[in-house]
């Protein structure tokens, strides 16, 4: 294309440019657009995952229709964000994924650098915060109250590396099979699937962790679990990314 040629010729081709996602960050839109709809939809994301287990508890004793509702609020709110804010910034909302893609990105794949992932995870957990001081605020709690729900088990710490593992293989699995365009409903229903079948609830998401543990309601982690969640969290990344290159080997590059 030259500079000459008409105008509507962008706007073809534009149009016609697959719509980023998770795992595949739009390089043109500004860097300070990019950030607030982390910001927001981090922030979102955790008064949805906070606020609905506080109307959960609130409506009910039961703890499977209390899980049942958190996990239901969940999948809707986050495939509604990631709709919404994936074609500004790839709708991370999760340092795991931020890091993940700037790892690939370092390997000849397309992403963040290392200057816009500190701005992303920085965003991130500046939203997560935010959003369980608002889902408090919304809900007459404190608006700052430090979570009593220890979760150091084992169990809970293996859980997180399976369910960080899990979504780290499906988005850039996705991503390497050029079906981005279901992210949207993959995450959201693989999120509310992991809620059940890993033992931890499937936090998954560093940023998320931090905020959890300033809200002391259902949702909640307490401060000392945190560092331990987080840390499994990385590792689960880590094998998340083996996965992919395991399983998705790109045409050409296996040797017989």
């Amino acid at each position: 294309m030259t500079a000459t040629e008409p105008a509507a010729s962008d706007a073809t081709a534009a149009d016609a440019a697959p719509r980023p996602a998770p795992g595949a960050t739009p390089p043109r839109t500004p860097l300070t657009a990019r950030a607030t709809a982390e910001l927001v939809g981090t922030a979102a994301l955790v008064a949805i995952v906070v606020g609905s287990g506080i109307q959960a508890t609130r409506l009910t004793d039961d703890v499977a229709l209390q899980l049942l509702a958190n996990s239901t609020a969940t999948v809707f709110g986050l495939g509604v964000l990631i709709a919404l804010l994936g074609p500004v910034s790839g709708a991370h909302f999760n340092p795991a994924v931020t890091l993940a893609e700037w790892w690939t990105a370092r390997r000849g794949g397309a992403g963040v650098d290392a200057r816009e992932s500190a701005v992303y995870v920085s965003a991130q957990i500046t939203g997560a915060i935010g959003g369980a001081i608002l889902a408090d605020a919304m809900f007459g709690e404190p608006l700052v109250a430090w979570s009593q729900h220890d979760r150091s088990a084992g169990n809970l710490l293996l859980g997180e590396v399976v369910a960080t593992a899990g979504l780290i293989l499906l988005i850039f699995g996705l991503a390497r099979t050029d079906r981005l365009r279901l992210a949207p409903v993959a995450v959201a229903s693989y999120i509310g699937a992991a809620y059940w079948f890993t033992s931890s609830t499937s936090f998954a998401n560093p940023a998320v962790t931090v905020g959890r543990a300033f809200t002391d309601t259902f949702a909640g982690i307490a401060p000392a679990s945190v560092a331990g969640f987080i840390g499994m969290q990385l590792i689960g990344t880590v094998v998340g990314l083996a996965l992919v290159v395991v399983i998705f080997v790109r045409a050409g590059t296996e040797r017989a």
